[in-house]
């Protein structure tokens, strides 16, 4: 996987968030929250879904499966005009963002994740930047399916 690097405009989402950590990882249970209602979400800007992680400072120099981070299922929005009661607004701040394509299953994200932070990133002359991590789960995004594909988009700076 050869990263491309993108210039990030700020981004507007809605969605459901939970605190968890990787040891303690409740993925499932945040999606199975968010998906029957996006569709109360108005002003959506497309049928991308976003899975989002902001990560505290120093999370990954000092790494620790039990440490807290916060996870977003979201979907990116024109407007924080009309949220939904059960939901939450984020504004994903602009930057620099290395995006990798990844196709395979998704459940193959431990090892992706791993080559990308221990290898790939490493080599690529930019450091990771402390602002939200996230992957877009498009169209061809297939839960459970070697056929899936996503975009990780991960923040970095020179």
């Amino acid at each position: 996987m050869t990263p491309t690097f993108q210039i990030l405009q700020p981004k507007m989402l809605v969605g459901k968030r939970l605190t968890m950590s990787f040891i303690n990882n409740r993925t499932p249970e945040l999606w199975k929250s968010f998906m029957p209602l996006r569709n109360t979400v108005l002003n959506v800007v497309d049928s991308d879904r976003y899975s989002l992680q902001i990560y505290p400072s120093n999370f990954f120099e000092l790494f620790n499966p039990a440490t807290e981070f916060e996870k977003w299922a979201a979907v990116e929005v024109t407007s924080l005009d009309s949220v939904p009661d059960d939901m939450k607004t984020l504004i994903v701040p602009g930057g620099l963002y290395a995006v990798f394509h990844y196709k395979g299953n998704p459940s193959n994200g431990d090892k992706i994740f791993k080559e990308i932070f221990t290898e790939l990133l490493p080599l690529s002359g930019y450091r990771l930047d402390n602002r939200p991590h996230f992957e877009v789960l498009g169209e061809k995004y297939q839960n459970g399916s070697d056929e899936s594909e996503e975009e990780i988009w991960i923040p970095i700076k020179k």
